[in-house]
């Protein structure tokens, strides 16, 4: 268990402005530079490496050095965990203060996003609402199941769901992930970043520019209400 100091020390670094800003911009899962992440928490260069060099001691982000570029990312999964729980708790006092009217980005961000590596918003608890409903899943409090009808629906939309369990990453093949938006679960782990990824390699979804959000595509909403009979409108 982390001692007070510990945890008092991880609070602290997610929570100053400009760290909180850097650390929700690489919640999509992708690596950034320096001076990315520098815009995205509101700050010069010059300090952004300061902020940066604080959050990879702590061990909250890691570096990916490419030639002579260097990349910033989420150093786990945990992180990304921590950082969803966050703006729940952070929603939920903002909702009790005074209710907001959210624009167009808020409204794609409630409809479908990605929480680091797996599908979150409405769309990412109606896949995991189907699989459960379909009996091809089952979810607990912290960790799940995949059926062999879930294995065998996998598969039928082409994914390598043997290559999935022959892999020994040491992360959980299912589990739940409380999604801050709808406040119920949506499916993460090796399953989760999987069904992602494939969603994004099949044309099934695609990046919105300069936000966490993702929009469906034609081809998407016809293949999500065949494989998984859901429809969002």
């Amino acid at each position: 268990m982390a001692s007070n100091a510990v945890f008092a020390e991880i609070a602290a670094l997610a929570g100053d402005p400009a760290r909180a800003g850097m650390l929700h911009s690489l919640m999509d899962g992708r690596a950034l530079t320096a001076s990315e992440l520098a815009r995205a928490g509101g700050i010069t260069p010059q300090t952004a490496s300061g902020h940066l060099a604080k959050l990879i001691a702590a061990g909250l982000l890691a570096v990916d050095r490419q030639g002579r570029h260097r990349y910033h990312r989420l150093a786990s999964p945990a992180v990304a965990r921590m950082m969803e729980s966050i703006m729940a708790v952070a929603s939920d006092a903002t909702s009790s203060r005074r209710r907001i009217v959210v624009g167009p980005r808020d409204a794609a961000l409630r409809a479908a996003r990605t929480c680091y590596d797996h599908l979150a918003g409405r769309l990412g608890v109606a896949l995991a609402d189907a699989l459960v409903a379909g009996g091809h899943m089952e979810l607990g409090s912290d960790a799940g199941l995949l059926t062999d009808s879930g294995m065998a629906l996998l598969g039928d939309i082409g994914m390598d769901v043997e290559g999935l369990f022959a892999r020994r990453t040491g992360r959980l093949l299912c589990r739940p992930c409380l999604d801050w938006s709808e406040r119920r679960p949506h499916l993460a782990g090796t399953i989760g970043a999987a069904l992602c990824a494939h969603c994004f390699a099949e044309g099934w979804i695609r990046r919105s520019e300069g936000t966490r959000a993702v929009a469906i595509t034609p081809k998407g909403q016809l293949r999500f209400r065949q494989a998984f009979g859901v429809t969002l409108s």
